[in-house]
C-alpha cells in the first residue's frame, strides 16, 4: 500500500478535547508519527456525553460520542482538525464470559473532509460487587487490582448518593466504604472499578493501541485519490478446508477502501493454502 505524504500535518495544530488525562497517552505517538501539534482542551465537560457509573447515559454509538468530542474540541479551540476518543465495556465477543472493552480514537479533517478511525480491544479490568464487610472487601481489592486500578464505592441502592471516585488509598476507600454502608437502606455497598482513563491503566494500554491504529491508518495512502486513511474494511471468507473443501470462516481476501472516494481493492490473504479441519464447521461442528 502506498504511504500517504504526512507533511500535510506537519507543524499542523490538532484539537483534543479530554478531562481524563488521554493527552498524555496520545501526544507524543500522534505528533512524533504526524509532526504535528496536539492542543489539549477540558474546556466542556465531556461527562456530560455520558458516564460510565451511569449517572449520564450515553446517547447514539462509541462512535458518535468520539466525534462528538471531536466536534466539540475544535468548536472550542477555532482548530479544522479534531481528534476524539471513547472507551466502551461490554462481555467479551468469543464465550460472553470475562469483562471486554473496546477503544476508538477518531481522527477528523474538515479541511480535507476526511474522517479516520482507529481502534483496539482486548480483555477489561472492570469488576463490580455489592458487599457488606470489610472482609468482603479485603478480598475485592485483591481481584480489581487496587491501588493500580482505582475503585468507586457508593451505597447499594443509588447510582450517585454519597459516591466516591477514583479511590487509590486503602485508607480513603475504608472510610469511603464505611460512609457508603451508613447511607445504604440494605447495609450493601457497590463497589467497582473507575472505569475513567486516568484510573485504569489497562484501559490506556487500549487507548494506545487504538492510537497506533489510528496513525497506520493516516500513514496509508488511497491507491485512487492518495487521501491518507485507506485501510481494512472487512475480510472475504471462504478458505477450503482440507479435508471436505468447503468453505470456512477463514479469509482468502481483505477489502480495503478508501472513506474519502470510496475505491475498493481486494487483497488476496493465504494464498495457497487450506483450513485445517479443525476450523471447519463441517467436520467439526
Amino acid at each position: 500500500m502506498a504511504v500517504s505524504d504526512l507533511s500535510i500535518y506537519q507543524d499542523k495544530q490538532v484539537a483534543f478535547l479530554t478531562q481524563h488525562g488521554k493527552q498524555i497517552l496520545l501526544q507524543n505517538r500522534i505528533e512524533n508519527a504526524l509532526g504535528c501539534q496536539l492542543v489539549h482542551s477540558d474546556a466542556y465537560d465531556t461527562d456530560q456525553l455520558g458516564t460510565f457509573t451511569g449517572e449520564v447515559v450515553r446517547q447514539g454509538s462509541q462512535y458518535d460520542a468520539a466525534k462528538s468530542k471531536a466536534m466539540i474540541g475544535m468548536r472550542l479551540t477555532g482548530l479544522s482538525i479534531g481528534m476524539g476518543s471513547e472507551g466502551a465495556f461490554g462481555p467479551d465477543p468469543f464465550v460472553g464470559f470475562t469483562s471486554w472493552n473496546s477503544e476508538v480514537v477518531l481522527w477528523v479533517d474538515q479541511a480535507l473532509g476526511i474522517e479516520v478511525q482507529g481502534f483496539a480491544q482486548g480483555p477489561a479490568i472492570n469488576f463490580q460487587r455489592s458487599i457488606k464487610t470489610l472482609d468482603e472487601l479485603k478480598h475485592f481489592v485483591i481481584e480489581a487490582d487496587f491501588p493500580t486500578h482505582a475503585l468507586n464505592v457508593r451505597p447499594d441502592q443509588s447510582a450517585s448518593l454519597g459516591g466516591h471516585k477514583g479511590l487509590r488509598d486503602i485508607d480513603a476507600l475504608i472510610q469511603a466504604f464505611e460512609s457508603a454502608r451508613a447511607q445504604s437502606l440494605n447495609g450493601a455497598v457497590v463497589i467497582e472499578n473507575d472505569l475513567r482513563a486516568f484510573s485504569n491503566p489497562t484501559r490506556q494500554a487500549l487507548i494506545q493501541n487504538a492510537t497506533d491504529d489510528l496513525i497506520r491508518k493516516l500513514l496509508c495512502a488511497c491507491p485512487q485519490c492518495a487521501m491518507p486513511g485507506f485501510s481494512l474494511k472487512k475480510k472475504k471468507l471462504g478458505l477450503p478446508c482440507r479435508l471436505c473443501a468447503r468453505a470456512t470462516q477463514l479469509a482468502v481476501g481483505e477489502i480495503w477502501c478508501c472513506r474519502s472516494c470510496s475505491y475498493e481493492s481486494l487483497k488476496s490473504v493465504n494464498q495457497g493454502e487450506l483450513a485445517d479441519p479443525s476450523r471447519c464447521d463441517y467436520c467439526n461442528p
